[in-house]
């Protein structure tokens, strides 16, 4: 019954600081572009090279 008096005060710090992470990545604009990191990986980089004008040869 003791361990219950101490976890409570420990979730409570812990989700208080789940919060406080999470608010932080909101006003951080971590969650402004969803889409672009997700197709990042499928642009083919050989051809934004070419594109830009700086080709190699």
């Amino acid at each position: 019954m003791n361990i219950i008096l101490a976890l409570i005060p420990v979730s409570l710090v812990l989700l208080g600081l789940a919060v406080a992470a999470f608010f932080w990545a909101v006003d951080d604009a971590q969650y402004d572009d969803l889409d672009t990191p997700a197709l990042a990986p499928l642009v083919d980089d050989d051809a934004a090279a070419r594109t830009d004008g700086s080709a190699r040869r």
